[in-house]
């Protein structure tokens, strides 16, 4: 059975391209615009890992994977950042509130996808 990836994104573009990258790898993907729209995902534990961005309007990727790390289904649950943000405080902030990893924009399709994949063994 495939695996569900939540991927969290203000930038329809980059969830379009995404979207068609993960799928063609045989993920399933729920696509959020932002992070309090993605919390309507995590109702069901029945996302595999979560990929987002770091900064969006409403909810940042920080304050999403603190929100996540609260429920019991997803405690355990592997989150990446995808984001073009390089500076090592906010990669110290977003391991400190519960991230996985960290995939720096613009992506290399194979190379997420190589990620996601060591991520999800």
């Amino acid at each position: 059975m495939a695996k569900t990836i939540m991927f969290v994104e203000d930038s329809e573009s980059v969830r379009e391209a995404v979207k068609f990258t993960l799928e063609k790898a045989g993920y399933n993907v729920v696509l959020g615009v932002d992070g309090s729209d993605a919390l309507k995902y995590l109702e069901k534990p029945d996302i595999d890992l979560v990929l987002t961005d770091l900064y969006m309007p409403n909810m940042d990727g920080i304050e999403l994977i603190k929100e996540i790390r609260k429920s019991n289904n997803y405690k355990n649950v592997p989150i990446l950042f995808l984001t073009t943000e390089t500076h090592k405080h906010k990669k110290i902030e977003a391991r400190e509130a519960g991230a996985t990893g960290w995939i720096v924009k613009p992506f290399v399709p194979e190379k997420l996808i190589t990620t996601i994949r060591k991520v999800l063994r």
